[in-house]
């Protein structure tokens, strides 16, 4: 089983903390890009080795811009090029203004069958200073209106630790989560990207970040609280319902092939890694003349070994001992720090998995690199 990532370049505003690759200055060029992503899927598709498609996944970037049309001729070469479960897991991004009754019934009809909806915050201030499209109502709206045309496969956006929230505010935005409904919440604490519209309002003064034992607070009560609404905590940044855990970003964890196509968008067969450039004039141009727009990384074992642990140990699921073995024998110094970790209580092996403990969720990037080879 494998999966496909879409990646879609368009927005209509940049806010103030991205650092993806997009642009807003796209509609002249709108048409080539989508047919240049068509031509990278045909050129690519042996990328799987004949893998049947479990999760399709477009992102961006913002892929509620695109059309029906523009969706479906994706979709259509996707079926043509690749063999689809039928329990296919078919997930849109989209945000808050672009979900309309109209455009959820296309969405509907095309087979999507769950939406990420980039929310955010549900606080007017908050959305005014990332220069998000949509209002505060727009952000409670549309998670009503989805669930109203039948999707009930709701994920939604959230980032804390932003300037001025206080945990009052923080639990507030948690609890209106809880009753929307929504079945699946993806959370990042805001972190301040280098060449980012945040990056100089910090410099400048004119936003102060939170500290990291607000943020640190933050984090734990949405934990704990999501935890008592029966919203699992399966990752650590993603919590869901049961049920509804993303098959599509646990494939990403359990070290599963997957094809990205579109700019700066990345692919993965076990083996190697490789990523498209992130420039749109200089993808569709170096697509066209069939010159090479990606670079490919060939793993080491090491890698392999590196990266299935720091995946696998942020995960519910934890990461296969057996599996970690087969890549390579563990070395004196990693057996010796796992032991470590297992004493702090950091670290837990259940049935063949390690899995990290509640208080080393807190630590898993630490933890992950500290087993590193």
């Amino acid at each position: 089983m494998a999966g496909i990532y879409i990646h879609i370049p368009f927005c209509k505003q940049k806010c103030t903390y991205c650092d993806f690759h997009f642009s807003t200055t796209y509609e002249a060029y709108r048409s080539l890009m989508i047919a240049s992503i068509v031509d990278e899927l045909k050129k690519r598709a042996s990328y799987l080795e004949g893998k049947n498609i479990e999760t399709i996944y477009f992102g961006g970037g913002t892929p509620s811009l695109l059309t029906k049309d523009e969706l479906l001729f994706i979709l259509n070469t996707i079926k043509a090029l690749f063999v689809i479960e039928e329990d296919v897991e078919l997930t849109l991004e989209a945000n808050p203004d672009d979900i309309q009754e109209s455009s959820l019934k296309e969405w509907k009809e095309l087979g999507f069958n769950r939406l990420s909806i980039g929310l955010q915050s549900f606080k007017a201030s908050d959305l005014k200073w990332m220069n998000r499209a949509h209002t505060s109502e727009e952000a409670l709206n549309c998670v009503q209106l989805a669930q109203k045309e039948g999707f009930r496969n709701i994920s939604i956006d959230l980032i804390y630790g932003l300037p001025n929230l206080t945990i009052k505010e923080w639990k507030e935005t948690i609890q209106t989560v809880i009753d929307l409904n929504i079945t699946h919440v993806s959370a990042y604490c805001l972190t301040v990207e280098a060449k980012t519209a945040l990056h100089t309002m910090v410099k400048k003064k004119e936003i102060v970040p939170s500290d990291e034992d607000q943020q640190s607070e933050q984090f734990i009560t949405l934990i704990e609280t999501l935890k008592k609404a029966g919203i699992e905590q399966y990752e650590i940044s993603n919590f869901s319902k049961k049920g509804f855990h993303s098959k599509h970003n646990s494939n990403y964890w359990k070290g599963k092939y997957y094809l990205g196509v579109g700019p700066s968008a990345h692919s993965f067969n076990g083996v190697s890694r490789s990523w498209n450039i992130a420039n749109n004039q200089s993808y569709m141009k170096f697509l066209k003349l069939n010159e090479e727009w990606f670079e490919t990384e060939i793993l080491t074992l090491d890698n392999q070994f590196n990266e299935l642990l720091l995946t696998g140990l942020r995960t519910i699921y934890g990461v296969s001992i057996e599996r970690l073995s087969e890549i390579q024998s563990f070395t004196k110094d990693f057996s010796l720090q796992l032991q470590n970790f297992k004493s702090e209580n950091w670290i837990m092996e259940e049935e063949g998995m390690l899995k990290l403990t509640e208080e080393g969720k807190l630590r898993a990037d630490y933890i992950a690199s500290s087993l590193f080879v």
